[in-house]
């Protein structure tokens, strides 16, 4: 008996993560509908009304015109995810980039790229250390961070942009020709990435403590997980995707502008809300926030397009935020019941 009894629960003790990834997957794969249907249905619309939108170049211009804020968004996803946010993702980036364009003047570029990514990951990890150890609220803590970082690249600048000569750093804004449209490396690079993290978040124990972090704190304090450290690598890594969302920037915009991507960081939350990650915490993923960024595009894209003036872009835009978080809380209402 006592044998039979110690099998059983050896297989209920490995059984159990193995369903809570099963889980995960499902869930994962149904928050991304809801995004994935908005971006055909809008894709449907554009195409229908307006005679450029449906064709290679300006759907591969789509790709390209998201990188940047989709980069971002990955980072921000990450983050959101602990049920925290980063309101200094985007002055994170432009830091990076403004210190790579000033040393690139006259200096190894690689080794100015090497440099702008350790600038990114210190100012991750100053924010993961506030928010892990001292357990300061994400917002001030990234509203506080947003502003010094923000006053020092204009100090480290003058207020002067750089132009960016080195093939290297505008490296990726080139890419292969295929059927006459150039495929970016950056395009490529971001969608590498999003299958990179969305593998992590849902095939390894790093992702499985980073969702229950964010679903319940304590719990997962009561479970054995190391609060402080997730948090503190969650926000490590996502300073590594602002460095690259920095490289990103630079071959979009061959100039490191201190004053540039001033709404980087609103932009970046709006792509992971309608992509379908909830604002509270422990819901949704990174492939959700790359359709959301392609949403995001597509609008303003199409109502350009279209004729329809900017401000009813923003209109729109926020319409969907307002609808997506909506959705969210109601889902967690019906949970809850």
């Amino acid at each position: 008996m006592t044998t039979s009894s110690t099998r059983e629960t050896e297989i209920a003790a490995l059984e159990t993560p193995l369903q809570a990834q099963r889980d995960l997957r499902g869930l994962v794969a149904h928050q991304i509908f809801g995004p994935l249907l908005a971006l055909v249905t809008a894709i449907i619309v554009f195409s229908l009304t307006t005679t450029t939108f449906f064709n290679p170049d300006n759907l591969a211009l789509i790709a390209q015109q998201s990188v940047v804020v989709g980069t971002l968004a990955l980072g921000q996803t990450l983050i959101i995810l602990t049920s925290g946010i980063d309101l200094a993702n985007g002055a994170i980036m432009v830091l990076g980039s403004v210190v790579i364009g000033k040393m690139a003047v006259g200096h190894d570029p690689v080794l100015a790229a090497m440099l702008g990514v350790v600038v990114c990951l210190a100012l991750g990890a100053v924010n993961g250390a506030l928010v892990s150890w001292l357990k300061l609220p994400p917002f001030i803590v990234t509203l506080g961070v947003m502003s010094v970082v923000m006053a020092a690249a204009r100090l480290y600048t003058n207020s002067q942009s750089f132009p960016i000569t080195s093939d290297f750093l505008t490296a990726l804004n080139n890419g292969p020709v295929i059927g006459g449209v150039t495929i970016t490396y950056g395009v490529m690079l971001w969608i590498g990435l999003t299958a990179f993290l969305g593998y992590a978040l849902t095939q390894t124990s790093w992702g499985v403590r980073v969702y229950a972090v964010g679903d319940n704190l304590r719990s997962a304090e009561l479970a054995g997980i190391k609060v402080r450290r997730v948090l503190l690598s969650v926000y490590v890594v996502a300073g590594m995707i602002y460095a690259l969302a920095a490289w990103q920037a630079l071959g979009r915009t061959p100039t490191a502008d201190p004053s540039g991507y001033v709404n980087g960081n609103l932009d970046s939350i709006t792509a992971v809300v309608i992509g379908g990650t909830s604002l509270f915490g422990g819901r949704g993923g990174v492939v959700g926030t790359f359709i959301g960024a392609l949403i995001v595009t597509v609008l303003q894209n199409g109502l350009t397009q279209a004729g329809i003036d900017s401000l009813y872009q923003q209109v729109a835009t926020g319409v969907l935020v307002i609808v997506a978080v909506s959705v969210d809380r109601l889902a967690r209402r019906r949970q809850v019941r």
